[in-house]
């Protein structure tokens, strides 16, 4: 039988899908379903022979050359099987993985692990269209071995670090920590960044505004900067270390000098002294790269680094942009024509630039392997062309990336600002204004704003007309008084351009190096900002103070530097992890073995708060980062520091509030009359709670959280006790027989009765509801949504898998959220968030898990006669005593 097909395989289902439009019969695409093989994850999955070595726990053997041990996870063997049984019906192979570190390596295991006896291609393409697709199937190369051994070190050097310097912060710090090479520089920049906040002092100062009007024209605000000749300051001419003025001959006004000078001012004449006129230009952005699309895409559309990556993804997988993962700002000559054509016929030849524009990459390290991001194809698709075929996330974004793409090769904007000094008396007074005198590029892209036009508006200020010696009416003059602001934390936009800047990881990590500071509670979100934990700040003076080098900004970008020399053949991998790992008093090995008893955790993860002034408790007071969460530390008085209390908060003062708080929950509110057992209210790591008895009676104490609304001071005895009476029975059901009971759930309150549950109404408190009350909630139909009693609603309904034809579901489940097809059901993975997950992302998830022989609904059975009669019977048992537990406690 001849062979008359080509296999092409390809990362994920969604490319394939897409790929194999332009390919004739002549051709099979399938997807790898990303790596097919890598380093074990644990013991379990090492081969035999090596678990005794004593470098199994890596699974690289670095004792001779580093060499990793590479296996086929479990859940990928069935689809490595299948990828083997097509390859035997085909003639050649055609790999066609992203040409990346990651990619090149997808595809070098694919070799390995396939041993192909048929030829070999390699395809590289930075879009997914047909043009491009024809081009590389004409122009196949071969496995660029020194982006693969680039890739194989950088997840050596990552494994290395990770789990040696992991263990060591187990064994010092707590738990289920992680350290990495990105990650923990990454924590240190946020960290450092709270220390600035947490060390800042702010400073008070005020000035003079003033609306002023010429006689005939608009009214307009201007500021006072100076006074009898000396400058007023502003917010940088204040020390943040110590809030104090640097400049002694600035004139400091305070809100009372500020009043007076106004009332003095008011009768002064003012006039104009002067008027400058500055034209400027302002020139487009370059296109995107995966960072200035991430940072972009946060401020402006508010996707987080990973769900930009993730609607990125479904674009270039579907044809619609070019290759994500890019740090390069060029564009092919066909994307600049392109472009360049639009610009022509969308906005016409004054807005063109009359050169084409080229833009080079100023980012340290950068690789520009690819295109900058940008539509695919050429001519450019116009977005509202595509509006049908994207849903609002992945419209929002392609439209984002068609603007900017376009903007690039647009003319300049031409503006002019317009500043006007006044006199009046002894004062000098500034307003300035600022004119669009031409749109040119921002009439089709405004950088962080999603509607040009608007953000056109706003960016205008005029001013009236005004003449030299013009005298001007005051209309008001009032004292304005500003505080300096401690430095803004870090946002996701904001901490991957810094990591950029600085030369530290690469493109393609940010997104999921973000996720992981999160998941592993180094860094929880205020709003957009990014708080580091207290946890983070043991850590990264763990390592400060011990493994220096580790988190040091530039010795992480020097490594970007030699896994970069890597890539180009100009260093050898193995010296460079050898010198890494064994090199005499720097090497990770040693250093760890040095430094692993001189560590004393209970110095590293203590922070002095300092000493109170006055009061009955005068010793040192700490905080203390235990093994199960932060607290307070003064002698022998102790306090919990609520989760999401960010440390700039936490000064000496609040800690000494958490403290005396503390001790007030050691004085009981009063005792239950039922049992005599003292209640208290206490404070914990998830908020404040009330408590019956005391752990040292020998059971653990009963307690209830407080409502939502409820505070500390609305705890009486009375309401303690009603809170800690939850749940409780109202009365029997006269139809259903069954007892009705109020609760307090993970959805708020609600009354259950049998299997029927129904949430209360926001007006109802579960502390007064009546028996009256609860059947008439339990007589209403249920609700549709995810509370209490709420029928099970999919999350999201997709369209229909081309596998089943059936519509592509996302579920709760009692384990989690799951996505189903009607026969296939894939669990998301624990960082997919289920409100980000994509119709692309849903159907990859269900190919993989069919591969791996994944897991079909089942159809219930019918239990066998006698197990089906001893659950009757055990369920009327049960039913009888709750009957009874009903009659002896009738409802309120």
């Amino acid at each position: 039988m001849s062979k008359e097909k080509s296999l092409v395989i390809v990362e994920s289902p969604a490319k394939a899908r897409t790929i194999s439009k332009f390919l004739g019969s002549g051709y099979t695409v399938e997807a790898s379903i990303g790596h097919i093989r890598d380093l074990p994850q644990g013991a379990k999955e090492l081969p035999e022979k090596y678990k005794k070595e004593p470098w199994a726990y890596l699974g690289v053997n670095v004792e001779q050359d580093f060499q990793p041990v590479y296996i086929v996870p479990t859940d990928k063997k069935k689809h490595v099987t299948r990828l083997k049984q097509l390859l035997k019906d085909c003639k050649d192979l055609y790999l066609a993985t992203d040409e990346d570190r990651e990619g090149e390596a997808i595809s070098w295991h694919l070799h390995e692990v396939l041993s192909p006896k048929v030829p070999v291609h390699r395809l590289v393409f930075h879009e997914i269209t047909r043009e491009a697709i024809a081009n590389a199937l004409a122009s196949p190369r071969q496995i660029d071995e020194a982006l693969v051994r680039a890739q194989e070190t950088r997840r050596i050097l990552d494994r290395l670090y990770g789990y040696d310097v992991s263990q060591l912060l187990w064994k010092k710090v707590g738990p289920k920590l992680s350290a990495g090479r990105v990650q923990s520089v990454a924590v240190r920049l946020i960290v450092d960044r709270e220390r600035e906040r947490m060390e800042f002092h702010s400073a008070t100062y005020a000035d003079l505004l003033a609306t002023l009007a010429p006689q005939d024209g608009d009214p307009f605000e201007a500021s006072m900067v100076s006074y009898q000749g000396r400058k007023l300051p502003s917010g940088k001419d204040f020390d943040a270390a110590t809030g104090k003025i640097k400049n002694d001959e600035l004139l400091l006004l305070n809100e009372t000098e500020a009043i007076a000078l106004a009332e003095k001012l008011k009768s002064a004449d003012f006039s104009v002294k002067s008027i400058e006129v500055k034209p400027f230009k302002e020139r487009p952005k370059p296109p995107f790269t995966t960072s200035t699309l991430q940072q972009e895409a946060n401020r402006k559309l508010g996707y987080t680094a990973r769900r930009t990556m993730q609607i990125a993804q479904s674009l270039y997988e579907n044809g619609y942009i070019t290759y994500m993962r890019t740090d390069s700002t060029t564009l092919s000559k066909e994307a600049v024509k392109a472009a360049r054509d639009l610009v022509q016929q969308e906005y016409g030849d004054d807005f063109l630039h009359p050169e084409e524009r080229s833009y080079s990459t100023k980012v340290k390290n950068a690789q520009e392997a690819h295109e900058a991001i940008r539509p695919a194809g050429h001519p450019f698709e116009l977005p509202q062309n595509l509006r049908d075929r994207l849903n609002d996330e992945q419209y929002r974004l392609f439209d984002m990336i068609w603007k900017r793409t376009v903007a690039c090769q647009m003319a300049d904007a031409r503006k002019r600002r317009v500043t006007v000094t006044i006199e009046a008396e002894q004062a000098v007074f500034q307003a300035s204004g600022t004119t669009i005198e031409f749109e040119g590029f921002l009439r089709a892209y405004v950088e962080g704003s999603d509607n040009p036009q608007e953000a056109l508006a706003k960016q205008e200020v005029l001013l009236p007309a005004m003449e030299e010696n013009q005298r001007l009416s005051c209309n008001s003059l009032d004292a304005k008084v500003h505080t300096t602001q401690p430095p803004a934390r870090f946002t996701e936009a904001t901490l991957t351009r810094t990591l950029e800047e600085k030369g530290i990881g690469r493109p393609s990590t940010y997104a999921s190096i973000i996720d992981t500071i999160q998941n592993r509670d180094y860094v929880f979100k205020k709003g957009s900002a990014l708080v580091p934990s207290w946890t983070a700040f043991s850590v990264i003076r763990l390592l400060e103070e011990h493994l220096a080098s580790l988190v040091d900004y530039d010795f992480t970008a020097q490594m970007e530097d030699y896994l970069d020399e890597i890539s180009r053949n100009e260093r050898g991998f193995r010296d460079y992890l050898q010198s890494f790992y064994f090199a005499d008093q720097t090497g990770l090995k040693p250093l760890l073995e040095s430094k692993v008893q001189e560590i004393d955790p209970r110095v590293t993860s203590r922070f002095s708060l300092g000493f109170p002034a006055d009061g009955e408790h005068r010793e040192e007071v700490f905080v203390r980062v235990g093994r199960y969460g932060p607290f307070i530390e003064q002698g022998e008085r102790k306090a919990s520091i609520q989760d999401m209390l960010p440390p700039d908060e936490i000064n000496l003062s609040k800690a000494l509030e958490l403290l005396d708080e503390a001790a007030k929950g050691d004085q009981p509110l009063g005792y239950c009359p039922d049992t005599g057992k003292p209640v208290y209210i206490k404070t914990g790591r998830f908020g404040p709670y009330v408590q019956l008895g005391h752990p040292d009676e020998g059971e653990k104490p009963k307690n209830a959280g407080l409502l939502k609304g409820m505070s500390v001071d609305d705890i009486s005895l009375d309401v303690a006790l009603k809170l800690l009476s939850l749940p409780r029975d109202l009365g029997v059901h006269p139809e259903m027989n069954e007892p009705v009971v109020v609760s307090n759930g993970r959805f708020g309150p609600y009354v259950k009765c049998d299997k029927e549950t129904r949430s209360l109404p926001a007006d109802l408190s579960p502390l007064d509801v009546t028996f009256e009350q609860a059947l008439h909630l339990l007589a209403q139909p249920k609700a549709v949504g995810r509370g209490r009693g709420a029928k099970k609603e999919p999350l999201k309904t997709f369209d229909a898998s081309p596998v089943t034809n059936t519509a592509v579901q996302l579920l709760e489940g009692r384990y989690g959220p799951y996505v189903t097809d009607g026969e296939t059901n894939a669990s998301l993975p624990r960082e997919t968030k289920p409100e980000e997950l994509t119709f692309e992302q849903a159907l990859d998830l269900l190919a993989a898990r069919a591969a791996a022989g994944g897991s079909k609904r089942k159809k219930a059975k019918k239990a066998p006669a006698k197990k089906a009669a001893a659950k009757k019977a055990a369920k009327k048992t049960t039913k009888k005593s709750a009957k009874k537990t009903a009659k002896k406690n009738p409802g309120t």
